[in-house]
């Protein structure tokens, strides 16, 4: 059961992030200075908490009756 687990948590989809110079720096510079060496993690994980936050914000509302959950699928 532990694998079939670890099968729905795999990362098979691809997402390409374009920055311009000085984001890059900025997130480079940030990176050094918080010692990050694994830059696709910090910024999935970063992305994720802000959507997860705005769900959070969003619910409850009048016209929603389910909160929405990225970990299970229909």
């Amino acid at each position: 059961m532990e694998n079939k687990k670890d099968e729905k948590l795999r990362r098979t989809f691809r997402s390409t992030l374009l920055l311009n110079g000085r984001e890059k720096d900025a997130l480079d510079l940030y990176c050094e200075k918080y010692k990050i060496r694994n830059k696709s993690k910090f910024m999935r994980e970063t992305i994720m908490t802000e959507i997860l936050k705005k769900f959070d914000e969003d619910y409850p509302t009048l016209f929603e009756f389910e909160k929405p959950n990225l970990f299970y699928t229909k």
